[in-house]
């Protein structure tokens, strides 16, 4: 793990167990992660929205089952948004994808299991090419963990967001029968989801830009306004941690490009 990126705002979100507590339904309402009764637990997870993801995932790591959320969400994040390397992210997420597929098998209730394996997948998929991520049959295992954390938790924000980019990415790939007849994949079930999102979390920046995303691949230039929008929204937002900061700074280096 030694030489992780840095968050460059680290100093601008400050989290202590209190603090945590108070602010732990927003922080979570896209995930709804219960709040952890471990203090340990706890803490790894201030390390997280502070921004001190290298930390979280050492504290999460020493922590055994327990800390395994805090390790896979910390670790998708900053691979997501912080590692500069292709290959070291694309092996952080199969480190999650593997951690959190043993996590489900051993706790198939916990809807965070799925999701966090759904994410590290699909974003591995978008690392090597939706494409051949299809075609190795990885895209369909996004699908079923996905709805499968729906199932388990109907008001999780987001894997409906996640979701949705699914539908939307296949079709953007294969085409509207293709991706239909051989995944399953539909317009008005992609646009449906990221609805339900907004509904459920309205203040995510990250629900914004994906569902942007979305307008545009499945419904070309003619929603370029609607989606440019969703991402002036999105870069509007107020953080209120290191994550979300991340996602409303992806927000506004999008609308300056």
């Amino acid at each position: 793990m030694a030489g992780w990126t840095a968050f460059d705002h680290a100093s601008e979100y400050r989290f202590d167990a209190a603090r945590l507590k108070r602010n732990w339904k927003r922080l979570h309402c896209g995930d709804l992660e219960p709040l952890p009764k471990d203090a340990k637990v706890l803490a790894a997870w201030a390390l997280f929205h502070s921004g001190a993801f290298e930390k979280a995932v050492e504290a999460g790591l020493k922590l055994g089952d327990v800390g395994s959320t805090v390790v896979n969400k910390a670790t998708c994040i900053y691979a997501n948004y912080l590692e500069r390397k292709e290959k070291s992210r694309l092996e952080l997420f199969m480190q999650v994808a593997q951690r959190a597929a043993a996590q489900a098998s051993a706790d198939p209730s916990n809807a965070n299991a799925f999701y966090w394996q759904a994410y590290a997948l699909g974003h591995y998929s978008q690392g090597i090419s939706v494409a051949k991520a299809l075609a190795q049959g990885i895209g369909s295992k996004v699908k079923l963990t996905l709805e499968t954390t729906i199932r388990l938790q109907p008001l999780h924000a987001d894997a409906h967001i996640a979701l949705g980019t699914f539908h939307a990415e296949v079709i953007d790939k294969v085409g509207a029968l293709i991706g239909n007849m051989t995944y399953g994949a539909r317009k008005d079930t992609s646009l449906k989801l990221f609805e339900r999102a907004l509904a459920l979390a309205p203040d995510s920046a990250l629900a914004k830009m994906e569902f942007a995303n979305a307008l545009v691949m499945l419904e070309g230039d003619r929603r370029m306004e609607d989606a440019t929008r969703l991402y002036q929204e999105a870069a509007a937002g107020k953080a209120l941690d290191a994550p979300q900061r991340l996602d409303v700074e992806m927000a506004r280096a999008e609308l300056a490009d």
